[in-house]
């Protein structure tokens, strides 16, 4: 599987590309057969009343399914989190409706 990280409106640390890396690199444990992981981290807004509004959005390619995922969240991490969460759910279910499908 092969993940492709990009930010958009901040820097992109060694440290947040790492953790970005660790926690999507997990997914192939629900899902052997990924292609592709492209993951996009982006500062939202600078609002002064709101304060600092963290997005990651991801598309994860397996054979003839895409999988996009979006979060937003004060805290980087916990939108990364947050999507690799929700995309594992998404997984389970679609490779269980799969294995259903082929058992009927």
């Amino acid at each position: 599987m092969t993940i492709n990280i990009r930010a958009m409106g901040m820097e992109l640390t060694d440290a947040i590309k790492q953790y970005a890396e660790e926690k999507f690199s997990t997914l192939e444990k629900y899902y052997d057969n990924i292609i592709h992981t492209d993951v996009d981290l982006g500062l939202e807004t600078h609002h002064h009343n709101k304060g600092e509004i963290y997005s990651c959005s991801t598309i994860v390619e397996v054979p003839n399914k895409t999988f996009k995922v979006e979060k937003q969240e004060k805290n980087l991490y916990k939108s990364i989190d947050k999507v690799r969460d929700h995309l594992r759910e998404e997984i389970t279910a679609w490779k269980e409706k799969q294995r259903d499908s082929h058992r009927t």
